[in-house]
């Protein structure tokens, strides 16, 4: 392979956008981070400013080339991963008629609700797209849009659409107005079987599919993109997938049976069952893992809102920490005896409760909690979230799970990792590389544009191994309380 030609990833998530250069094997040269804001107001919306991170991209792309000399001709093609869900409205000049509504906002539950009332309805939209009704997905976050922001807006010249189809269209200066399979099924909009629009959710939710991008597949021809003349050429946008797609496809989790967890912000646990579009029973979403050369695969998902995020609320919010750095300390000296639990449902549980309207709670503390108890409870909160999923992700599978494949900061946390092997009664391997939902397209990126060999680019990933060793009786009765903590908060509500 050629080391002098390069891939360009691009992992745009909900706290910042990551630029990351691979060389000719599939290895990172160098990563570039930008923050952006988190725009939230008195009522707890939560944006982001669309602006704001395109021109991030466009100053990571120029610090990449003036830091490292890179020319345009050394880089084959661009891979983008997305954070998902979050939902963008902008005109044809693709200006944004107002910040973009982030995946995690509740604000539209009325429309869900509204929508909900009709049992047929909402029937209707779980069976086509796979997805439970929720106003997590961009169907109900559109439908607010255009009840709200872009009521005045001129249908003709009306985009919507999540942050890869945005990030596209003003990286192509607008020629290419297209979203990817693996994100289109995460709008509750899209027809899985047929992958295409469906025309009766999109009347149900009153959308006009003019205002919708193109589905192409994950690998599809996205454009070509100078970023704004830095390059001095264009270069081929040669894949797009969401962050959690684009983790489960760096994980090498190609066939059905393969499982991650990803931990970011929210968790993703997804479940790749292969051309089986497996429906779920027990609280799970079906989407499409990606589209490849026409090919799909399909994947059992749960979602959580606040993993990471409840790390940020404990250094932001509380100031008991003062970086993440310190959780793992405080968590090895916390009193194992202490009965404190966190259910972190600020915005409502998600997978597999799907309850928009209870709040978090905090429950079991004594007169001896203190930080640390806290600090605990709030990362045991992490892992008894996610295997609430794993264990509704076995009863659909119909099988044990052997092994579960993890990404992101947080599994840099060992007792987190080793609770979660404990709890899930499964191997977790934690990748020693953060960057999988960039590695994933970035890798997919260089496979089509022929410059990494489809198998043996993966071999650059290692992993660390956690294995199941917590007493059963212990380990059930951490679960209970768990599961009574989250009764409260139901019945609270």
């Amino acid at each position: 392979m050629d080391r002098k030609k390069y891939i360009l990833g691009i992992d745009q998530s909900t706290q910042g956008t990551k630029m990351l250069l691979f060389d000719g094997q599939g290895k990172i040269v160098t990563r570039i981070d930008r923050p952006h804001r988190q725009l939230v107001n008195e009522e707890g919306w939560v944006s982001h400013d669309m602006n704001e991170i395109y021109e991030n991209i466009i100053s990571e792309v120029k610090e990449l080339v003036q830091t490292l000399h890179i020319r345009g001709e050394e880089i084959c093609a661009v891979g983008i991963s997305n954070q998902r869900e979050t939902t963008a409205a902008w005109d044809d000049n693709g200006v944004p008629y107002c910040p973009a509504i982030v995946w995690q906002c509740g604000r539209a539950a009325q429309v869900a609700q509204r929508i909900g009332k009709d049992p047929a309805a909402a029937g209707l939209i779980q069976n086509v797209t796979g997805l439970p009704l929720s106003p997590f997905f961009p169907a109900s976050k559109m439908r607010w849009l255009l009840e709200h922001d872009c009521r005045a807006a001129d249908v003709r010249k009306l985009h919507l659409g999540t942050v890869d189809s945005y990030l596209v269209y003003r990286l192509t200066k607008g020629e290419v107005f297209a979203t990817d399979a693996s994100n289109a099924s995460r709008t509750q909009l899209m027809d899985l079987e047929n992958r295409c629009w469906s025309a009766q959710v999109c009347e149900i939710f009153q959308i006009p599919q003019s205002v919708l991008p193109e589905i192409l597949d994950s690998n599809g021809s996205f454009g070509e993109t100078d970023f704004d003349g830095v390059l001095g050429r264009k270069i081929p946008i040669c894949a797009v997938m969401g962050d959690s797609h684009s983790a489960l496809y760096g994980q090498r989790c190609h066939q059905a049976g393969r499982m991650k967890i990803t931990y970011g912000t929210g968790s993703s646990i997804m479940l790749n069952t292969g051309s089986t579009k497996a429906a779920s029973r027990h609280g799970l979403a079906t989407s499409l893992a990606w589209s490849i050369d026409g090919e799909a695969s399909y994947v059992l998902e749960g979602n959580i809102n606040y993993t990471g995020a409840v790390i940020s609320w404990l250094k932001n919010d509380l100031g008991l920490i003062a970086s993440a750095s310190e959780v793992n300390a405080l968590c090895a000296a916390a009193n194992p005896d202490d009965e404190t639990v966190i259910v972190p449902a600020f915005t409502g549980l998600s997978a597999p409760y799907w309850e928009s309207c209870v709040r978090a709670g905090m429950l079991g503390m004594s007169r001896m909690t203190k930080k640390a108890e806290i600090v605990k409870a709030a990362v045991d909160s992490i892992a008894q979230q996610i295997t609430d999923v794993f264990e509704a992700m076995e009863l659909d599978f119909g099988t044990s799970i052997e092994e579960a494949r993890a990404d992101g900061g947080p599994t840099k946390n060992t007792y987190l990792m080793q609770l979660q092997s404990d709890l899930s009664g499964t191997c977790v391997l934690a990748s020693d590389t953060e960057e999988l939902s960039a590695i994933g397209t970035a890798y997919l990126a260089g496979i089509t544009a022929g410059l990494y060999d489809k198998i043996k680019v993966f071999d650059n990933l290692t992993y660390r191994s956690f294995q199941p060793g917590m007493d059963e009786e212990k380990k059930q009765a951490k679960r209970g309380a768990w599961k009574a903590a989250v009764k409260s908060i139901l019945e609270y509500a």
